[in-house]
Order: structure tokens, then C-alpha cells, then sequence
């Protein structure tokens, strides 16, 4: 065992394969979030190699500010030898306005590189716009979803309903549910453009083509989509509500201590004027979770099944 591998020397990135590299990679950035801490109302967030910045910018000042940050990552990665890709530096505006004429730029030693700013930005899998309607999100999904289903329809000519549902569960319908808290619709277009999805995939059974779509979902126990991300805010509610997510990054739901009726996790609830807020998932949830009466509050499944009385089962 006393063996020695050959030195190599690394320029940048990781080494493929290597055990401890992404460790120490990860130690080697890990104060780079405190050069936002100079700034107000400006944070950054790692997620592996990747570093995100975000501010509110209402004034000219605001705008300073966050390039002052920009400048300050550009100190920090001059001095530590890890230069920055250009052409994978891009900035985005989240506003309910037209357009906001802002720019950024990164200076270097012989140059000034403004950086890309760009209408739709894909994180962990979601598309985001500059207004977070995630109306292209949802058509990618679908579009993703229907691809599984021909696939199904080519390679399964007769299906039982075993095996149907095994199929469905594990190739059609987590394209059109992960991380359906971020973007769930609410425009009724994109609700019913999701259910068909399901809808069409049922019809694939011969001998449940004919029955209506309620019908082939009891017959499949099955759930609308609609239902299942109504079930799925629920639980993600309960988890936040009983602190089983870290607290420093977990979203935070203000209680509503001063109502004495429903459960004793009540929410407090909001007005906003713009869509992209008022149907938030922090918006959202507040009237059905204040609906559930406190004995569902003990377990996550008691949670589920509330809901499924509220709804109807999900039909």
C-alpha cells in the first residue's frame, strides 16, 4: 500500500475523479460569500462552482452598490489565481416593468468586459424569465413530457395498468412535477395545458381509452396534477413550519400569533399587487394551510389527508 501516484500539475478546475478536490475546492471559496457582507441588501449564494448575486435595485445607488460587488469578486479572484469566464458571466432583472436599462461590467488589467445580460436564466433545472411567469418553463416540461410519452406509445404496444403506472411515474410525470413549488401555474391555460399531459398518457391503456378522465384516474388511483402540487405546497409548508429544513436557508413563513381559531401553526396572510407575488408559493399556501384543522399538524400524512377531503380526493 505504500504507493505514491505521479505529480501532475493542475492549472484550473477539478481533477476528474478526484475524492478530495471538491472538498477543497469548496474550502478554498468559502469566504468569497463575505465580500458581500461590505454591501447592503446584496447576498451571494455557492452552489458548487457556480456564485450568484443578488440585490434590490430601486435607484442609481442600488446599481453602484451591486457593481461595487462585482468589482470586489474580481479583486478576490485576481487574488487567488481563479480567473473568471467572461462568456459565462451573464446579469438578469426580476421586475413587473418592461424593461430595466441597467449594465455591468468587469474591469480587467487591459480591458473593460461588459457582462451579458439576459431575458431567461436555467438554475438546477428551472427556467426563469424577468417576470417569473415561467410560461416557457412549463411548455419546455410539457414538450419533455409528451417526448415520453411517444416513447412509451412506441416501445409498449399493450400495457396492463401495472405497468402503465410504473412507466408513467418514472419517465412522464416527474418532468412536469420537480420543483413545481418554484413555478406552479396559475394562469388556467397552464393548468389545463399540464392535466393534459396526464390526460393523454391515461388513454394509452386500450382498455381505458373510452372512460372519462375522472374514471381512469380512480381506475389507476391515481391523482389530477392540479391536486397533487396543491398536496405537495401542503407538505413542503409542514416541513418549513416544523424547522425540519436549516433555518439559515430555509424560506421563512411569518406566524400569525394573534388568531386563536384553526391550527397553532397559522400563517400570516399578505396583500400584493403583482401576480408574480401573489401567487408565490409563500403567498399561496396561506389560506389552504390555515384551513387544516390543528389535529393534521402532528404528522406530514395527516397533512396529505386533509388536503384529500378538501379536494375531493383530488378529483
Amino acid at each position: 500500500m505504500s504507493v505514491f501516484s505521479q505529480w501532475y500539475t493542475v492549472s484550473s478546475r477539478i481533477p476528474q475523479g478526484s475524492i478530495l478536490g471538491p472538498i477543497l475546492f469548496l474550502i478554498f471559496i468559502n469566504d468569497l460569500p463575505e465580500i458581500c457582507a461590505t454591501e447592503q441588501d446584496t447576498v451571494m449564494y455557492l452552489y458548487t462552482d457556480d456564485a450568484k448575486v443578488y440585490s434590490t435595485v430601486t435607484c442609481d445607488s442600488d446599481h453602484l452598490h451591486l457593481q461595487k460587488v462585482i468589482d470586489h469578486i474580481k479583486e478576490w479572484c485576481d487574488q487567488w489565481l481563479l480567473p473568471l469566464h467572461i462568456n459565462k458571466c451573464s446579469h438578469m432583472s426580476y421586475t413587473s416593468r418592461l424593461s430595466i436599462d441597467t449594465a455591468y461590467h468587469i474591469n480587467n488589467t487591459d480591458s473593460v468586459s461588459n457582462i451579458q445580460k439576459v431575458d431567461q436564466i436555467k438554475d438546477l433545472g428551472i427556467l426563469y424569465d424577468s417576470h417569473l411567469n415561467f410560461k416557457d418553463h412549463i411548455q419546455e416540461k410539457i414538450n419533455k413530457a409528451y417526448s415520453m410519452i411517444g416513447l412509451i406509445k412506441r416501445n409498449f404496444i399493450h400495457m396492463d395498468s401495472r405497468t402503465f403506472v410504473m412507466l408513467y411515474k418514472a419517465l412522464v410525470r416527474p418532468h412536469v412535477e420537480y420543483a413545481n413549488s418554484i413555478w406552479s401555474p396559475c394562469k388556467k391555460g397552464d393548468i389545463e395545458a399540464i392535466e393534459k399531459v396526464q390526460k393523454r398518457a391515461t388513454k394509452l391503456i386500450t382498455l381505458l381509452k373510452k372512460l372519462p378522465y375522472q374514471e381512469r384516474l380512480l381506475q389507476l388511483n391515481l391523482h389530477t396534477l392540479k391536486y397533487r402540487r396543491l398536496r405537495g405546497d401542503m407538505i413542503e409548508v409542514y416541513k418549513i413550519a416544523h424547522y425540519m429544513y436549516d433555518k439559515s436557508v430555509a424560506l421563512e413563513l411569518p406566524r400569525n400569533v394573534s388568531s386563536t381559531r384553526g391550527n397553532k401553526y397559522k400563517l400570516q396572510n399578505h396583500s400584493f399587487h403583482y401576480n408574480f407575488r401573489r401567487f408565490s408559493f409563500a403567498a399561496r399556501v396561506v389560506n389552504v394551510w390555515n384551513s387544516l384543522p390543528d389535529w393534521t399538524m402532528s404528522v406530514s400524512q395527516s397533512v396529505s389527508q386533509s388536503v384529500e377531503r378538501l379536494t375531493g380526493h383530488g378529483t
